[in-house]
């Protein structure tokens, strides 16, 4: 349900039409990001995808003058680095939040299946320039 209302609206800024701006790509991934923390009610620090998808968008929105494809790439990197983190955390909220403590050592599996992704859509992004 989360990936399904953050594709819309994605998809909703993204449009059918031609290839988006790099721009438009990081207006797309906030509104991704914004349709899931509204839906979800996480933030950052609660051990969920979030904790991988914040530090994504902000590095992409940050990076956009390496263009699309390198500023995709240094968001990945960011993305990787905090789901690796999450490790450190017990989750508050989501699928984990009954395993608690038992969780810490382990990263979540949300933040790390979103790096996942993200790294595999980097493939598409050759011709985004």
């Amino acid at each position: 349900m989360l990936w399904g209302a953050g594709l819309r609206a994605l998809g909703a800024q993204l449009g059918d039409a031609g290839t988006p701006a790099p721009e438009t790509v990081a207006v797309a991934w906030r509104s991704w990001l914004q349709a899931l923390v509204e839906l979800g009610k996480a933030q950052v620090g609660d051990k969920t995808l979030l904790d991988a998808a914040v530090p994504f968008v902000e590095t992409l929105s940050a990076s956009l003058d390496a263009g699309l494809p390198g500023a995709w790439e240094r968001a990945v990197a960011a993305a990787e680095t905090a789901a690796q983190a999450t490790a450190e955390l017990s989750p508050k909220v989501g699928r984990a939040r009954p395993l608690a403590a038992r969780s810490i050592g382990h990263p979540d599996p949300g933040a790390i299946s979103f790096v996942i992704c993200v790294r595999a859509a980097a493939a598409a992004l050759g011709d985004c320039d």
